[in-house]
């Protein structure tokens, strides 16, 4: 798969034996459980603002608007009917119904700036009632129908993918991670998303630094307290 897909929103059909699994996964260097996302991560490791975007549950549509002060708009790169092919995917693809449907985009801002790129797996007999405007980001859209859901952050990592670094127009390693929306106590849909690092102009460097508490000065304190005395 090339960084030059072109955009498009039209379901391709693929014979289960000849699903592509062409979709931009990361080649980790370093990824971590459910466990992990509920600890958190050394901030030496991952700055706390990525941390918050990375390990939160809240919608990284919203926060990149907040973040950029410009509308997160979508542009679809793939709709692929796989069938019941998992795709290279998570394990976690398997909670999703099949048949499935894939679908690829690059989340931007509204003067073209690539900010994320995202993979969702959806059942493709029940995608239209959740995707009405298959143009619109899933947050936007679901959004609309006023659904109710709960975002389960189950993996990240960090690694590499050449074709990210030509779309993004940066260097690697990247940041990814996955997760399950949830819906009456059912999985909807698997997400797979990675993020930019040109959004290190909003939040900063991906590393921060260890900080260390200064002791408190108890000797000036008793002192005083003698003084006062």
């Amino acid at each position: 798969m090339t960084a030059s897909l072109s955009k498009s929103s039209k379901v391709s059909q693929s014979p289960k034996s000849q699903v592509s699994t062409d979709w931009y996964r990361l080649c980790p260097q370093w990824q971590g459980d459910e466990s992990k996302v509920r600890q958190g991560l050394p901030h030496t490791q991952l700055a706390p603002p990525w941390q918050i975007l990375l390990l939160g549950d809240g919608s990284p549509t919203r926060h990149l608007q907040l973040l950029t002060g410009e509308p997160t708009e979508v542009d679809v790169i793939d709709m692929s009917a796989i069938g019941m092919d998992t795709d290279e995917a998570p394990e976690l693809i398997q909670a999703v119904p099949g048949p499935r449907l894939r679908r690829q985009v690059w989340l931007r801002t509204a003067s073209g700036q690539r900010l994320a790129y995202a993979t969702s797996w959806w059942e493709a007999s029940h995608v239209d009632d959740y995707l009405q405007n298959r143009d619109l980001p899933i947050w936007a859209s679901l959004a609309r129908l006023r659904t109710e859901l709960y975002r389960d952050v189950q993996g990240l990592y960090h690694g590499a993918s050449p074709e990210l670094e030509v779309a993004f127009d940066q260097s690697g390693p990247f940041w990814g991670r996955h997760y399950l929306f949830w819906h009456h106590g059912k999985p909807l849909t698997l997400i797979y998303e990675v993020f930019s690092p040109y959004l290190t102009r909003y939040l900063g460097p991906i590393q921060g630094l260890e900080r260390t508490l200064e002791p408190s000065n108890t000797s000036s304190t008793k002192t005083e307290e003698n003084r006062s005395e």
